[in-house]
């Protein structure tokens, strides 16, 4: 894929209007109540941060995948979940106050652990004489990219409160068209490609993502968290912030590689779907009244 105006505009301006929705739902709260469930947060950023990683490489690396894509799924694993994932939580009566707890120490990490990850998945895969490192320069790109509207929208909560009220469903129904048209953007430049590219990336994305929610759910369980704090954590790194992984990959002031947004494109059509049925499954398994999608 070539990057284009498209991807040049399109993917900054469809990522602050996220991350603005984002920062509009937090507060310094959010952060502090660390404090309150640490065990929960710390089994959430084991899985997030150190695991998530290690089992998308394992999956890259067993499923054959061009060095490319491969690089495209770890750049996956690397993001953050967003509002999205806050948003299935609920329906699938999860803990949402830790789905938000993880979504804010998740975006403030991710400035660190994206460089990190990326680096050595380009090294790894693409070879040390074509790898890109994510220098200072990239990295202070990458706080102003993620963290800038995250900001931008807790001091607006804070300081005006009445102004975030009015601009909180607008941004959240800009984000949630700007995901969509993300998405179809990245699959129409490369529409003569598509199909080859889904039957290459397509069930090593769907590989990580039923692994992602597993683990997420699965492991909390055995830290003998609650099954609503489980549910929080699965489908909070279930549910990645594909949008913010395909601007890393596309934005030319970055890694200008979109054959490598394709993966996280791939991931969002899929996780939608996936994310339901696991929201179903496991209210299901709880009583006669699932939540419905």
């Amino acid at each position: 894929m070539e990057s284009s105006a498209l991807t040049a505009v399109l993917l900054p301006l469809a990522l602050g209007i996220i991350m603005l929705g984002l920062g509009l739902s937090l507060t310094v709260a959010d952060f502090t109540r660390v404090v309150t469930f640490p065990r929960a947060v710390l089994v959430g950023l084991l899985c997030q941060m150190v695991l998530l990683p290690g089992v998308c490489f394992v999956i890259a690396k067993q499923s054959g995948l061009s060095p490319e894509l491969a690089v495209g799924l770890m750049l996956l694993a690397a993001s953050p979940g967003g509002v999205t994932a806050n948003l299935y939580s609920h329906l699938a009566k999860g803990d949402v106050a830790l789905n938000i707890t993880l979504t804010a120490v998740n975006s403030v990490l991710a400035v660190v652990t994206l460089p990190l990850i990326v680096n050595f998945s380009l090294e790894h895969f693409l070879g040390d004489s074509r790898a890109v490192p994510l220098q200072f320069g990239k990295v202070a790109q990458i706080f102003v990219i993620v963290l800038g509207p995250v900001s931008l929208g807790m001091v607006l909560k804070k300081k005006w409160p009445p102004l975030s009220e009015k601009l909180n469903k607008p941004v959240k129904l800009l984000s949630a068209i700007f995901l969509v048209l993300v998405v179809a953007a990245t699959v129409i430049q490369e529409r003569a490609m598509i199909g080859t590219y889904f039957q290459q990336v397509g069930a090593a994305a769907l590989a990580f993502n039923l692994a992602s929610m597993l683990l997420g759910y699965f492991l909390p369980r055995l830290a003998r968290l609650s099954r609503q704090q489980a549910i929080a954590i699965g489908m909070e790194i279930g549910i990645h912030n594909g949008t913010l992984a395909i601007a890393m990959a596309s934005s030319p002031q970055l890694l200008n590689n979109t054959t490598m947004a394709i993966p996280p494109a791939v991931y969002s059509i899929i996780m939608f779907f996936t994310a339901a049925l696991f929201g179903w499954v496991v209210n299901a398994s709880r009583g006669p009244k699932p939540a419905v999608f």
